[in-house]
């Protein structure tokens, strides 16, 4: 009666109910639900690939449609897995044409998939790889390697151009950086003065007719972190009936794959193995998700993430707001263990500034948005229309938020925070910034690769917001270690000419400096966070870092363009958020709850 109940007031089956709740076993279920229907229970074990007429491209595809056509003794039947389809259709149906059961089949969509994956795994890799670069190779970073002749032309020019007119070329190579840093510098102070800048928070929809939400993560070597990941979803303010989360893991992390079968996940979770396929990247993982996801929505997380209970109700509310170019939400994300030290404290300012001022602005004036790395929401439709993640690029997400607009979407912010860990040390925060510049340094030549194209896809001002977000954030870090020293070298040896072209350069150094201030503590200060304001003295130290990450992304580009350094998680000392949920607990008179993760 309690499912039955719950089953009205969420608008699902009361199957769906007692299988999430875990009060029933989903295959005990189907089987006694064949009996009823007078049908067989399929359990799909050791058929030959035979036996199924789709092809391997089509096999894939009834992951998601959960039917799948076989053939035996008594000719063509269809084995359908509920709940990817619902029990009470399948059941109309059965009633209204009593001649469709001798046709049908069940099974668990466990055992569906399993089926899937034996017979069409190679398929699913290869999709998960070259899906994209099929649609259209010239959106993919599997073949950047081209541009480098391009590359050299230029620099070709340009040394011919310093030989015969050295001061002329010199002063224009530097006057065109110069524009393009002041135009830099004045994006960011508009996204400042954006009157938008900070969204009402939406109130959240009721629990009837929630759509299928799929939650993907991909792992790597996340021992240390997957306990909390998995008590943060489960705290997610949704429905655990119309959940639908997909955990994919590498072949041969078996510590990982350990980790999770020892927590006994059980539904709505379910642990998919990456094929042992290069390039082995975040994007290939997310894509090989992608066939086996049933929501109308796809979220993604990764392992040190801790999204607000309510996230994807709020996505749910904005995306039903919005119009159908409306194609990602963006979460808000904050560092949680910002007080480990100067280096976290440095980073909860930059993600401050980054995400709690500039793209809240860029998403209400609609230009392309590099997204985050995470809390990202789609339409599924949309997502698998536009070709989804790049295998080939290591920052997937800037990449997706450019063509996602490229295609004629927009993305809009939610006021939903994720909570996030940074690296507390510089060895593992170079390592993951190169990545970062890297993927933004595939991204550019990638979306630059024919100009003319992106100018008439994006339109004039967006495609000025794209050079200025992409590359001229790359150009300015690449530039800002060089121009330092040969500076400093100048004003200690006494060569600096001074003048106007003096003051020019120090103006600019000094505004960039100064925004990065602003912006971080603007955003701190919205996030109450002003404490760590102390951090941003460190700025001209933070660049200098920046600039020697962006070294290390060229040089990996060149020598290595697929290769993804590995961020290490679960190693924080502190964290916000459980000492807000003490402090919460404590005010409550409560004792404190044991906090899941590291």
């Amino acid at each position: 009666m309690r499912a039955e109940e719950r089953a009205t007031r969420i608008d699902v089956g009361a199957d769906r109910v007692l299988i999430a709740q875990g009060q029933l076993a989903e295959e005990s279920y189907l089987k006694a639900l064949a009996a009823a229907l007078q049908v067989r229970f399929e359990p799909l074990q050791d058929l030959p690939r035979i036996v199924c007429p789709l092809n391997d491209d089509e096999l894939a595809g009834a992951a998601q449609t959960g039917m799948l056509p076989i053939r035996d003794r008594d000719g063509l039947c269809i084995v359908v897995a509920p709940p990817l389809v619902d029990s009470r259709q399948l059941l109309r149906l059965a009633r209204a044409n009593s001649a469709i059961l001798r046709r049908l089949r069940l099974t668990s969509p466990a055992r569906l998939l399993r089926f899937i994956g034996e017979h069409g795994g190679h398929a699913i890799a290869r999709h998960a790889v070259d899906a994209l670069r099929r649609k259209d190779s010239s959106l993919s970073a599997s073949s950047i390697r081209w541009r480098w002749r391009h590359g050299i032309a230029v620099a070709a020019a340009l040394t011919g151009g310093v030989a015969m007119m050295p001061d002329a070329a010199v002063i224009a190579v530097e006057a065109s950086l110069g524009v393009v840093f002041l135009a830099w510098i004045g994006l960011r102070l508009a996204s400042i003065t954006s009157r938008h800048a900070i969204a009402e928070r939406p109130t959240s929809p009721g629990d009837r007719g929630l759509p299928i939400y799929t939650i993907i993560v991909a792992l790597y070597r996340e021992t240390a972190a997957v306990e909390g990941l998995v008590a943060a979803l489960r705290a997610l303010n949704y429905p655990s009936e119309c959940l639908d989360i997909k955990i994919v893991v590498e072949p041969d992390d078996h510590d990982t794959l350990a980790a999770l079968i020892g927590l006994r996940l059980g539904p709505p979770f379910e642990i998919l193995i990456a094929p042992a396929v290069e390039p082995r990247t975040k994007p290939k993982a997310l894509n090989v998700a992608l066939p086996f996801a049933r929501g109308e929505f796809i979220a993604i997380y990764d392992a040190e993430d801790r999204p607000e209970p309510d996230q994807l109700r709020l996505a749910v509310e904005a995306f039903e707001a919005g119009d159908r170019t409306l194609a990602c939400v963006q979460a808000r994300l904050t560092i949680d263990n910002n007080a480990d030290g100067w280096l976290p404290q440095t980073f909860a300012a930059e993600y401050a500034g980054l995400f709690d001022v500039m793209l809240p602005s860029l998403a209400d004036w609609r230009v392309p948005l590099p997204l985050g790395g995470s809390s990202n929401h789609f339409r599924a439709s949309i997502l698998r229309g536009v070709g989804a993640w790049d295998a080939y690029n290591v920052t997937e997400d800037a990449d997706l938020g450019m063509r996602l607009a490229r295609f004629g979407y927009r993305t809009a912010v939610i006021a939903s925070t994720t909570y996030e860990e940074a690296p507390v040390k510089i060895r593992p925060w170079l390592k993951q910034r190169a990545r970062w510049f890297k993927g933004w340094m595939q991204t550019w030549l990638v979306h630059t690769r024919t100009p003319l194209r992106l100018w008439r896809e994006l339109g004039p001002v967006n495609f000025i917001v794209f050079q200025l977000l992409v590359g001229g954030t790359v150009i300015a870090a690449l530039l800002h270690a060089p121009a330092l020293a040969k500076l400093a070298f100048e004003l200690c040896t006494g060569r600096a000419s001074g003048g106007i072209a003096m003051d020019f350069y120090l103006a600019i150094l000094a505004a960039g400096y100064l925004m990065s201030a602003v912006l971080g503590v603007l955003g701190l200060k919205r996030r109450r966070l002003l404490g760590s304001a102390w951090a941003l003295l460190f700025i001209p130290v933070h660049w200098i870092l920046l600039s020697a990450a962006a070294w290390r992304a060229l040089f990996q580009l060149i020598r290595d363009p697929y290769r993804w350094e590995k961020t290490d998680h679960g190693l924080a000392r502190t964290s916000r958020l459980a000492r807000s949920a003490t402090l919460k607990n404590t005010s409550a008179g409560r004792p404190p709850r044991p906090r899941a993760c590291a």
